[in-house]
């Protein structure tokens, strides 16, 4: 059985190598479909390799991409994801509004990805995917009223069970095996109705 490494957090200067839309499709992709060459992924998202393979060297400076060791060539180089992945936290971004800025457009385009993900399920599930595979699939909502300690503690400890979970599964996917998504959101709703929280009044 595979662990994976904790999360990296990523800082300000990394999350500027994700600024551009580009670069979040790369690193989605590669984490999707596994290694790929900057020709792979340009087919994928109708881009020139030249272009691909820019923004993945850009990202390979910064640790959020990296090269497939003894595999490829110096013309036709392959990439992967380094094991763990990442996450952004506005912690990063606190008391720098410029960064605070950055953070919200990163996160905006990783949750658009996911959107784009589910789109698609939902569009065209029922025709491309065989019956045992919908079967599988799952769309759930929890609603609950907590306050912010008690949803840390839900989402730390989500997060610790789908990763031991997934990583008795991670590298042992048979023949049949598909590019899989899990997304478990947890957030408190923002009600435009009931007017400015303290929070935000200070």
């Amino acid at each position: 059985m595979s662990t994976s490494p904790a999360p990296r957090m990523l800082d300000v200067t990394a999350l500027k190598a994700l600024g551009h839309p580009l670069r979040v499709q790369l690193l989605d992709l590669l984490a999707s479909y596994g290694e790929q060459t900057a020709s792979g992924l340009a087919a994928r998202l109708g881009e020139s390799s030249g272009s691909t393979s820019y923004h993945l060297r850009q990202l390979a400076k910064h640790g959020l991409v990296e090269e497939v060791e003894g595999h490829g060539s110096k013309r036709e180089r392959w990439w992967r994801r380094p094991a763990g992945g990442f996450q952004v936290s506005m912690e990063a971004a606190e008391h720098n509004p410029a960064a605070r800025i950055l953070v919200h457009s990163v996160a905006r385009q990783i949750e658009q990805r996911r959107a784009a993900a589910l789109a698609d399920f939902l569009d065209h599930g029922m025709e491309a995917l065989p019956e045992e595979w919908l079967d599988s699939s799952v769309l759930n909502t929890i609603n609950l009223q907590l306050d912010a300690q008690q949803l840390q503690d839900i989402s730390v400890r989500t997060m610790e069970f789908l990763t031991k979970i997934a990583d008795e599964y991670r590298g042992a996917g048979g023949a049949d095996a598909r590019p899989i998504q899990l997304h478990f959101n947890a957030f408190p709703l923002i009600d435009p109705a009931a007017g400015p929280t303290p929070d935000s009044e200070r």
